[in-house]
């Protein structure tokens, strides 16, 4: 008896992803400081739209069950939210390991004692140089270095693990090592290093800020030097800029993998910069459980996996290694944000990215736009 075979009438189900471990909280876009390479949205959210602290606390306790092991509490200036303490009690009642993400300007010894009271794990404080004419500079804040060293040291004196974070661009790419100098001497046990990745406010100000390929490569060689003589004393992580590199990094260790973000608001997105491509939907906990944001929401499941790759990337034996590179970068350069991210040597506009590197870089001085709540006729 012949037998004809049917066609399949159940649909392919997608595989259920892994739990997050990593949450980035975004609890305000206020901030003293107006760094031209900040990686909030040139669109801030203003005060009124910010989740309250009930809606923070639920989110943060749904972040618990879904499995996420630590948050970060950024900004903006996270400081500014004057229930930060209430939120990071929270964060130590559900199990959830807490590091705060401070330019540390405004912050008093009495405020960090109450923060430490409440159960913070651990202080990650920015410094936009190591001296204070760059400091100041770059975040348009007078005074801001002096203060930044204060609360280093107040930390410090608390007996919380600190780590100072260093944007590095073409105003202070040249001060890497006075960097490493800076974080021994405030008795910080980890450095990053972090050269400016050009989404939100970098991307406006990339002129501005992009360093040499000279320049690059010879911070690289400084880092690993560095790296070698103070291992076990100093740990110092490093991310270049993706314009000079030749494989794309793993953004987030892959869309949608590893770690979310939530935005002042209370949208969820994959990555910071995931609302610089148009006509994703992102879900907003106000309206959906952390959960079913992760599992189901449109924005989460566009570029999760391989299935959504071109050729190019499905092809590639790294695929499952960069997991397509950065989106937003491709949409950036490319206007396409399924496109091959042109970090990669194997991009037909990776050359294109690198001139557009070698051209900014060349610009000399630049003045920064600086980062500012902007008007409406400054965003049209």
């Amino acid at each position: 008896m012949n037998v004809v075979a049917q066609p399949l009438t159940t649909p392919l189900v997608r595989p259920a992803p892994p739990a997050p471990y990593g949450m980035l909280a975004e609890l305000t876009h206020r901030c003293p400081l107006q760094c031209p390479y900040c990686s909030n949205p040139v669109e801030l959210d203003r005060r009124n739209v910010e989740l309250d602290l009930d809606t923070w606390k639920r989110v943060f306790s749904e972040a618990a069950k879904l499995g996420v092991l630590q948050v970060h509490l950024s900004g903006g200036e996270p400081t500014a939210r004057r229930d930060l303490e209430d939120m990071v009690r929270h964060c130590v009642e559900v199990g959830i390991y807490t590091n705060l993400i401070t330019a540390g300007v405004g912050v008093t010894p009495e405020r960090l004692q109450a923060i430490s009271d409440a159960g913070i794990d651990h202080v990650q404080l920015s410094f936009q140089g190591a001296t204070a004419e760059v400091t100041d500079k770059v975040s348009n804040f007078r005074g801001a270095h002096e203060r930044k060293l204060a609360v280093a040291r107040e930390v410090r004196r608390l007996g919380l693990p600190l780590t100072i974070n260093s944007v590095v661009h073409r105003a202070n790419i040249h001060q890497i090592p006075a960097f490493i100098e800076l974080a021994l001497e405030l008795d910080a046990k980890r450095i990053e290093i972090a050269h400016s990745q050009y989404y939100g406010w970098a991307l406006r100000n990339r002129g501005a800020l992009m360093p040499t390929r000279e320049q690059v490569f010879w911070a690289l060689d400084v880092v690993e030097e560095a790296r070698a003589r103070l291992k076990g004393r100093l740990t110092i992580d490093a991310v270049v800029p993706d314009y000079y590199a030749k494989y794309p990094k793993p953004c987030m260790n892959g869309w949608g993998r590893q770690s979310l973000n939530v935005t002042p608001s209370g949208k969820v997105l994959p990555c910071h910069a995931a609302e610089t491509i148009p006509n994703l939907d992102f879900w907003n906990v106000r309206e959906h459980s952390l959960s079913d944001v992760w599992l189901n929401s449109p924005a989460f499941n566009a570029f999760r996996g391989t299935d959504w790759m071109p050729d190019l990337c499905k092809s590639c034996e790294r695929k499952e290694i960069d997991w397509g590179g950065c989106r937003c970068q491709a949409m950036a350069i490319a206007g396409d944000a399924a496109a091959t991210d042109p970090a990669c040597h194997k991009s037909p506009l990776h050359a294109h990215m690198l001139a557009l590197a070698e051209a900014d870089a060349a610009t000399g001085e630049a003045e920064y736009d600086y980062r500012r709540y902007l008007t409406p006729d400054r965003n049209n």
